[in-house]
């Protein structure tokens, strides 16, 4: 069998993860701080680090397109074009949240789901059976790192692990667009 050079990466951020610790780690975009998206005590682990408010909710991440059913109420069709077509990392805000943390949630029961390329991000989902929270690895207010070098000593001292630098692969180097979408079908862009 043919061993992924990232595989023990992956098999110590399973570790973690399922242990409710937090991750730093290279997403599809920026590097990300993650967690278990359906592990409340872990999502507040990020919240403090970044020092931010839990009214702003965060992003999840899913392997596979038909994974977001199992996060969201209903599925505007919509939807399934703009995952299929999207030629970057496209970040898509659904209504009606169900079985994550409450407070991935935003107050207005939605939540924010990408679906992601990176084959390290989703042999990891894949392999954890749960969506991971993905945030940038900053503090609040502070700018989204370029690159591992661009991140805080306090960020990478604060996650229970840190994912090897040189895992550092296929990347956008830029946060994902994001769309809001509506039950009707409707949407507004809220980041290019």
């Amino acid at each position: 069998m043919n061993i992924l050079p990232y595989e023990q990466e992956i098999q110590q951020c399973l570790s973690v993860l399922k242990n409710g610790g937090i991750i730093l780690y290279p997403t599809d975009t920026i590097w990300g701080i993650g967690c278990d998206a359906t592990n409340q005590a872990a999502v507040e682990k990020i919240y403090h680090l970044k020092k931010r408010t839990d009214s702003k909710s965060m992003i999840i991440l899913v392997d596979e397109a038909n994974r977001v059913m199992d996060y969201v109420k209903v599925v505007p069709e919509i939807a399934w074009d703009l995952i299929e077509y999207a030629d970057s990392p496209l970040t898509v805000i659904y209504p009606g949240a169900m079985k994550l943390a409450p407070n991935v949630i935003a107050e207005d029961q939605s939540v924010a789901i990408r679906v992601v390329r990176n084959e390290f991000c989703r042999r990891l989902i894949r392999l954890l059976h749960k969506p991971i929270v993905s945030t940038s690895a900053n503090i609040t207010g502070k700018t989204p790192p370029a690159g591992f070098k661009d991140i805080s000593a306090e960020i990478i001292a604060g996650v229970d692990y840190c994912v090897n630098q040189t895992i550092d692969q296929g990347r956008n180097l830029k946060p994902s667009q994001i769309i809001k979408l509506e039950i009707n079908g409707e949407f507004r862009i809220i980041r290019k």
